[in-house]
């Protein structure tokens, strides 16, 4: 599933940040992840293993530019 894995993509958590969202922005690939809280912009770095494990849902990018 990480293959797919773009930026821009929209990955969905299976537990909510502290500010209560779910819903996370790929900023930064590499060995590393980085994503950014859609609700508090917060950013942040989790390996590609962790990321696997925490994540619930992935959306791509030119997904969410068809439901505009």
């Amino acid at each position: 599933m990480l293959n797919d894995l773009d930026l821009n993509d929209i990955v969905q958590m299976r537990k909510q940040h502290p500010c209560g969202s779910t819903h996370w922005l790929v900023v930064r690939l590499g060995a590393d992840i980085g994503l950014q809280c859609q609700q508090c912009q917060r950013r942040i770095l989790i390996s590609r293993r962790e990321l696997q494990k925490k994540m619930k849902l992935l959306i791509k990018a030119d997904q969410q530019s068809s439901k505009a």
